[in-house]
């Protein structure tokens, strides 16, 4: 797996560097050494999502909520694992659970992973699928992209279902048993893999306000993506409606999604903005300044989650709950 996430990051760098020779790049850094100061306004709609999916995860917790000043040090930590590492986006998962093991059992934090993964898919999916119905506004029917933006919407319905379903009928189970055919037995992890699969589906069947609440906390930093769609393009000087932002953040989050193998999303996010900016008749250029201003955004997250992660090691200020 080390290998193909290795030849995906390459492939990935291939497409940012086709993106970078064919794109002028002038009016790119143009663009963004204008902001200056404006980049901070950039802080605030960005430390709000955060925030958001914090509680989102909050109340994926089957058992006393953990205070939000606990949680957001840790999920910090995680992005920035994921962001840095060559595990996708799925290795900061297990940091959070390893973080979390003076609070929560490692199974109860397991459970709540899953299950913040499951509500934040589904916030994600609804985006999308809101793109697409006021898609009619600024494309043609029947146009290529908006057939590949269908298709992948569908991907992401079936997946998200397929998913849950999973979990409902013994996911971390079924995925034991599966590899103990492969010949990788592990005695001791059936009794933890029925255990966990026991606290995920009695989350679903008795915590459902929390569930609809850690849904609605995701929605919300989603929706939030679309202000900071429309602030990074005011900032460049490109007034846009919000219907315009909207299908952006739809349609780019989409992309990014679908390349979740690719570390970092390196020449995807990039090469999907693109995509996505001129089947809306914006221009390559704007779309490579605002892939740009997106990766500085990112870069201050890593530096907030590692110093996070610093913390949350040494058992500094993070309080202990109750």
């Amino acid at each position: 797996m080390g290998r193909i996430r290795s030849l995906l990051l390459l492939l990935g760098l291939v497409l940012l560097g086709v993106l970078l020779v064919r794109i002028d790049l002038r009016p790119v850094l143009y663009q963004v050494r204008s902001l200056s100061w404006g980049l901070l306004l950039l802080l605030f709609p960005c430390g709000l999502t955060v925030i958001l999916d914090t509680f989102g995860w909050r109340y994926a917790f089957r058992g006393r909520l953990l205070p939000a000043s606990t949680l957001l040090p840790v999920r910090l930590a995680g992005k920035a694992f994921n962001m840095t590492s060559l595990t996708a986006t799925l290795g900061g998962e297990p940091v959070k659970v390893y973080l979390l093991r003076a609070w929560v059992s490692v199974e109860e934090g397991v459970a709540s992973v899953v299950i913040d993964k499951t509500t934040s898919l589904l916030a994600q999916v609804c985006v999308l699928l809101l793109g697409l119905v006021f898609s009619p506004l600024l494309l043609p029917a029947g146009s290529p992209f908006l057939n590949g933006m269908v298709g992948l919407a569908l991907l992401g319905v079936l997946a998200t279902g397929g998913f849950i379903m999973a979990q409902r009928r013994g996911l971390c189970s079924r995925s034991l048993m599966m590899l103990n055919r492969l010949g990788l037995t592990w005695h001791r992890g059936v009794e933890a893999a029925q255990g966990l699969d026991d606290a995920i589906a009695a989350f679903y069947s008795i915590h459902r306000p929390r569930l609809i609440l850690s849904y609605l906390f995701h929605l919300m930093a989603s929706l939030v993506g679309i202000l900071e769609v429309y602030l990074i393009l005011w900032l460049l000087g490109l007034p846009i409606s919000l219907t315009t932002a909207l299908m952006i953040e739809a349609f780019s989050s989409a992309i990014r999604a679908a390349g979740f193998l690719v570390p970092g999303a390196i020449g995807v996010e990039e090469g999907g903005n693109v995509a996505v900016f001129l089947a809306l008749g914006l221009t390559a250029e704007v779309a490579l300044s605002f892939s740009v201003i997106r990766r500085i955004r990112e870069l201050v997250v890593i530096v907030a989650g590692l110093a996070a992660l610093a913390v949350v090691r040494r058992g500094r200020p993070i309080p202990h709950p109750g």
